[in-house]
């Protein structure tokens, strides 16, 4: 299984819709939130399950602040992240990841990747496609795997220039 991850496009979609013609066919796809106005846009580009939260510059916008669903065995909490400080760290977010039982707990936000797998909970922050934050400032993303043995894998990549 395929699930591709991204977060904070703030309604410029050049580089989500390169992303989605170089990663080619995925079986869901995952956007962490402040799309600003762009859901049906991004729906309607994405040929599998949408799974979408509301960001921090989702003013009008109808889509969930959460979401929590299954992807293969893994329990996952999907949340743009500003309502738990993630700023000032992951804590209070992998404290509540756990109060809902969730195996892996994805966010936006920041600006800037990161991946931690730590003993009972992985956190996941694809980065930005379009305002990249993070040393040398490329837009990123994740791609998860999810191996025939029900394993997954995650792995964050940049854009190239």
């Amino acid at each position: 299984m395929k699930i591709l991850i991204v977060s904070d496009t703030h309604g410029h979609d050049r580089n989500l819709e390169i992303i989605l013609e170089q990663v080619g066919a995925i079986d869901h796809f995952i956007h962490l939130g402040d799309v600003e106005g762009h859901e049906d846009y991004i729906e309607q580009i994405v040929d599998c399950p949408v799974h979408m939260v509301a960001g921090n510059n989702d003013f009008f916008s109808d889509l969930p602040r959460e979401e929590e669903f299954w992807l293969g065995n893994y329990r996952v909490f999907i949340t743009h992240g500003n309502y738990y400080g993630v700023s000032m760290g992951t804590s209070r977010l992998k404290e509540e990841a756990l109060s809902r039982k969730a195996q892996i707990v994805m966010y936006g936000h920041t600006h800037r990747p990161e991946i931690d797998i730590q003993d009972n909970i992985t956190i996941l922050n694809p980065g930005s496609l379009s305002y990249p934050r993070q040393w040398g400032r490329e837009p990123s993303y994740i791609m998860m795997e999810i191996d025939r043995n029900g394993q997954a894998h995650y792995t964050v990549h940049y854009m190239e220039d």
